[in-house]
């Protein structure tokens, strides 16, 4: 471990070298280049640097029991080996949590999908509840969201809602939401005061730039429709939605939220683009697939991760066996007990194969 610290050390110190070079200064994609790779090692930096710092501790300590010391010099230099000791554990478990390998999205931006499917209306219901949820989440969290396409009903649920999260670390918190989420509640409409069961599924996608998805002009087919749903005369009667279909895959994006018909087709480009790069780390993972079988699940939409049970205010999530009684709070965007776990969970697993 010694040995990869080091090296580690040797390129961050190398990285604020060039920081201060007048050529990199003068290339700005260069500086943020480097200026990033610096920033993603800055915290194995700093545990190195105290890690090598307590060894050296260590070490004086330890010679100074080879001295003839008096009885009470000698055992406080016992408490401060005890003490240095268990901070070198310390330093060694977060360092080997650090150098698990880093998942290449957990930077960027997200667009998240969230659909409605089974329970009619109360499920529509419930996806407006899960998107109220994420961006207060978001609003927490300092990110900024914006809503790329809405389908929403006449009692202020949504079929659908696509929308973007960007902030630095989006996909890293958001990435384990993907999957169908269950409720169960007695639905406003429901006279008998039954417990109805519907479900909407979620899907988080890292966003692609340009550089990482390539989209051939001639590989897609957009068709120009009038908006529907409420949005004035202007959205309604202009043909300012647009369809793109990407012709090699049929995946087909639908944006109508903007009155212009450039806004909209610039955000159907955007989730094009991160449909296509989801599908492209998909095909990757079902390769390695038996290699790495995470408790955390697949991530995949069909799989259900979590109850939220209106009765009991009960939140379970069923990949790490996880339940809050903190309903209310979770759905207001309290989201970072669970998140944390999920994360801890994932770590656990990594840190098992890498031993």
């Amino acid at each position: 471990m010694l040995e990869r610290l080091n090296s580690i050390c040797e390129r961050y110190e190398e990285l604020s070298r060039l920081l201060c070079d007048p050529e990199v200064i003068g290339d700005p994609e260069r500086l943020r280049k480097v200026s990033k790779e610096q920033a993603d090692l800055e915290e194995i930096y700093r545990a190195a640097c105290e890690y090598r710092k307590v060894l050296d501790q260590l070490d004086e300590a330890r010679s100074m029991l080879e001295e003839k010391l008096d009885s009470e010099m000698r055992e406080w230099v016992r408490e401060e080996i005890d003490g240095l000791s268990g901070r070198k554990e310390q330093l060694e478990e977060r360092i080997r949590l650090l150098l698990l390998p880093k998942d290449p999205n957990d930077e960027k931006n997200v667009i998240v999908e969230i659909r409605a499917a089974a329970g009619g209306e109360e499920a529509a219901l419930f996806a407006a509840d899960l998107f109220r949820m994420y961006t207060r989440y978001a609003e927490r969290q300092g990110w900024k969201t914006e809503i790329m396409d809405l389908n929403s009903t006449g009692l202020g649920g949504f079929k659908e809602v696509i929308f973007s999260v960007q902030g630095r670390g989006a996909y890293s918190r958001l990435k384990f939401e993907s999957g169908a989420h269950r409720v169960q509640r007695v639905p406003a409409t429901e006279s008998g005061g039954r417990i109805h069961t519907s479900t909407a599924t979620v899907a988080v996608l890292p966003e692609a730039e340009e550089v990482d998805v390539e989209i051939n002009e001639k590989d897609i087919r957009i068709d120009t429709f009038c908006s529907s749903g409420p949005g004035g005369q202007s959205v309604n009667t202009t043909k300012s939605a647009v369809r793109i279909t990407h012709l090699p895959t049929g995946i087909v994006v639908s944006c109508q939220d903007e009155k212009s018909q450039i806004k909209n087709r610039e955000k159907a480009m955007r989730v094009l683009r991160a449909r296509l790069l989801d599908k492209k780390r998909r095909e990757e993972q079902a390769k390695v697939a038996d290699a790495r079988k995470s408790q955390v699940g697949t991530g995949d939409r069909s799989e259900r991760i979590r109850t939220y049970n209106f009765p009991q205010s009960r939140v379970t999530d069923h990949r790490i066996g996880l339940t809050l009684h903190k309903l209310d709070l979770v759905l207001d965007g309290e989201l970072d007990e669970i998140i944390d776990a999920l994360t801890m969970n994932e770590q656990a697993e990594l840190l098992k194969q890498a031993e």
